[in-house]
């Protein structure tokens, strides 16, 4: 291990930005006991504005993590238990399964166990009622899996949780954190929405196939404010190293030790460990073992920027990185194997790939049609290799017409599929499993999609 060399990490930052066709990005590093920031690139391809170390990006579902430290914030005070049931705190709560309505956990939502459809896409406008609105319109979402039994990942639930946040507090979830986690820990370059956010030089998201250098994205916001709960709170990448320190150091003003602890401390394992790279997840973290390492953090993307945060306990390392577009995933695993390994003593895996030389797989057992809310993936065979049609329904239609792609075998339960369109990694894990009723499902981005139909296997 060593101190933070900042021109050889610049130098580093800069080369392996550039291989990756990122436009832009920002890191900050806390080792030592100091927060070290660097910048590289550009805002915007168009206007060139360069990046600096005070600039704000979009952190996606590292958000999640933030409404998750509300809502210990309220187990910390007795308003709330992990035991709580939502519909106790939210009168009339309502899902497509009653059962799972009356009996689904706050812990249940932290943890991504609660088996609730995630992907759950709806504007319900600008206003202070878009969260109230949002939970009214969940009472047609489904499930994918039983309550309690794998985790998968729930967008939907951290709305949820947001809602939950402000029927408990009396504010909105944006003031609920301002007052509650920003001003208490001095972040004053973190905020929930544009018009905030404009009062500084703000990130343009970038779109394009990877191996090139992206554009400037459409509209610079793709996110209505319900979305804010689990995938938008805007951000410098100092400011996400300060509020990981506050969990570091054991919660500080704003969160009792235990409720950290408890927000990093084991739930459940996770059969996919390459969408979010995790092997478990706690009440809100994403939790990691580099061959014996304990760490913990988030992975977050909003229309083209991707952001990733890592925090080292045993090293007290800190590390962000937020990206406005490219290669990001790859760019980012390439840094933080360095990074990691150079001030952490620790070795972050690989990016997923399948094999140089594709192996045998029998494609039977797997075809077929698996569906959650907004996604349908149908596993056929052709030519020998398996294949994958996939079509974005609901409110994730508009995000990409419905396209076919081979796929190739990494082994009999998992399959690599290219990363196409405006996508961070070259290759995309579908992990198959069985529900422990029996049922089967594929994990697609670590979200679970059940089985749907079964039909007879054929070659074509």
């Amino acid at each position: 291990m060593s101190r933070f060399e900042a021109d050889h990490w610049q130098t580093r930052f800069d080369a392996l930005r550039a291989v990756h066709h990122v436009p832009g990005a920002a890191l900050a590093v806390l080792v030592d006991g100091e927060i070290h920031e660097l910048a590289t690139g550009v805002l915007h391809r168009g206007t060139g504005v360069p990046v600096t170390t005070d600039s704000v990006f979009q952190s996606g579902s590292i958000a999640k993590v933030y409404t998750a430290t509300l809502v210990m914030q309220l187990v910390d005070s007795g308003e709330l238990r992990l035991d709580t049931r939502v519909a106790d705190v939210l009168p009339g709560f309502a899902l497509a399964d009653a059962e799972v309505a009356r009996s689904v956990t706050i812990g249940q939502l932290l943890s991504h166990t609660s088996g609730i459809s995630g992907d759950f896409v709806l504007d319900t406008g600008r206003g202070d009622d878009c969260l109230a609105r949002y939970v009214e319109a969940c009472a047609d979402l489904g499930q994918d899996c039983p309550p309690g039994t794998i985790v998968s990942y729930c967008s939907a639930g951290y709305t949820i949780l947001g809602r939950v946040v402000e029927v408990v507090t009396g504010q909105t979830w944006d003031e609920a954190l301002r007052s509650r986690l920003l001003e208490p820990l001095g972040l004053e370059r973190t905020m929930t929405l544009p018009e905030e956010a404009l009062r500084f030089q703000v990130a343009m998201s970038h779109l394009g196939e990877l191996g090139s250098d992206p554009e400037p994205a459409p509209v610079w916001d793709m996110m209505p404010r319900s979305a804010g709960p689990y995938g938008r709170v805007l951000v410098t990448a100092a400011d996400v190293v300060r509020f990981a320190r506050m969990h570091l150091d054991g919660g500080g003003r704003v969160l009792s030790a235990e409720s950290a602890a408890t927000m990093r401390r084991h739930v459940v394992d996770c059969l996919d460990e390459w969408s979010f790279m995790a092997n478990g997840w706690g009440h809100g973290w994403a939790l990691y073992d580099w061959d014996g390492v304990a760490g913990y953090g988030h992975d977050g993307a909003s229309g083209g920027q991707f952001s990733y945060l890592r925090v080292v306990p045993g090293s007290g390392v800190v590390a962000a990185l937020l990206t406005n577009g490219g290669g990001a995933t790859g760019f980012f695993v390439e840094l933080f194997q360095e990074l990691l390994g150079e001030l952490a003593g620790v070795r972050m895996p690989d990016a997923f790939a399948p094999p140089a030389e594709p192996r045998p797989v029998d494609v039977a057992p797997l075809v077929g049609t698996y569906e959650r809310e907004g996604v349908r993936l149908t596993i056929s065979e052709r030519g020998g290799r398996p294949r994958l049609g996939l079509q974005l329904t609901g409110g994730m239609a508009d995000y990409a017409p419905p396209f076919e792609v081979d796929l190739v075998a990494v082994s009999d339960t998992v399959l690599a599929m290219p990363g196409l369109g405006p996508v961070s990694v070259p290759w995309l894990p579908l992990v198959f499993g069985t529900l422990p009723n029996g049922g089967p499902y594929v994990y697609f981005g670590m979200r679970a999609a059940p089985k749907t139909v079964r039909f007879e296997h054929q070659r074509l």
